[in-house]
């Protein structure tokens, strides 16, 4: 006898940890109006440590956006757990519970409309996309790319990058389509390789660069200074879409 399908009606698990939550009073704006907290929902498959990064940017004073929840598509993932310990709404929508990518993209939308995000970020999320999930959050979901696209799509891009001989590798923050890490690039941070690396020594250079520019993309989402028109990344002037680093050290040009 095989394994038993989950009943897909119980992939779906939430849990809210609200109480205890510090909330900050909010001020009013030049209009006399407070301005609406926008929303995310963050999309992860293990630890999200670019979802933590997020996280840690929110709680920052003065951050226009708040994590409204942390929804996995893989029972146990890490980052579930470092979500519920600050207070966000968790959620597990099992992809093992579901006959076709149509269903399981049907069941995670609807379960990330319940929290009404104004932004969907992907955060190690690893599941290919169906077409009618991108089309429903066109122009407001984001992914982050261990590569500088178009460069090395797919997985093993550290060994793809050694394997290829280049100077300098890095990361990409872009909007999502329907086809792999192929969506208008907003921003990248290049991080040059150095001699003696190895993919997992680059693969930790990068990530820190990552942990940086996500979320500066984030917030200049949600403060309008990026949108997505006729399939390209507009920026307001004064967002830097570069970020560079040594091999020991980001420069940023800005906090995040």
């Amino acid at each position: 006898m095989g394994s038993e399908r989950p009943d897909a009606a119980k992939q779906i698990i939430i849990n809210v940890r609200a109480r205890g939550r510090l909330v900050m009073p909010e001020t009013a704006g030049p209009n006399g109006k407070i301005p609406r907290m926008k929303k995310l929902v963050i999309l992860i498959s293990g630890r999200g440590s670019n979802m933590e990064a997020v996280v840690r940017a929110c709680a920052r004073d003065g951050w226009p956006a708040e994590v409204a929840a942390v929804i996995s598509n893989r029972p146990g993932a890490a980052g579930l757990a470092f979500a519920a310990s600050h207070g966000i709404a968790t959620a597990l929508v099992d992809h093992r519970g579901f006959d076709s990518r149509d269903s399981f993209d049907a069941a995670l939308a609807a379960e990330i409309d319940r929290f009404e995000p104004d932004l969907v970020v992907l955060a190690g999320f690893m599941r290919i996309l169906t077409q009618a999930f991108v089309a429903r959050y066109e122009g407001r979901m984001l992914n982050i790319h261990p590569s500088l696209l178009p460069s090395f799509k797919g997985v093993h891009t550290h060994q793809q990058a050694l394997d290829a001989g280049v100077a300098v590798h890095g990361a990409t923050v872009h909007f999502v389509t329907p086809e792999l890490d192929s969506g208008a690039i907003v921003a990248q941070a290049a991080v040059p390789v150095v001699a003696g690396d190895d993919a997992d020594a680059l693969a930790a250079r990068v990530l820190a660069a990552e942990h940086v520019l996500y979320p500066r993309v984030v917030r200049w989402f949600v403060q309008e200074q990026v949108r997505l028109v006729d399939g390209r990344a507009v920026l307001a002037p004064g967002c830097a879409r570069w970020l560079f680093a040594d091999a020991t050290d980001i420069s940023t040009g800005e906090g995040v």
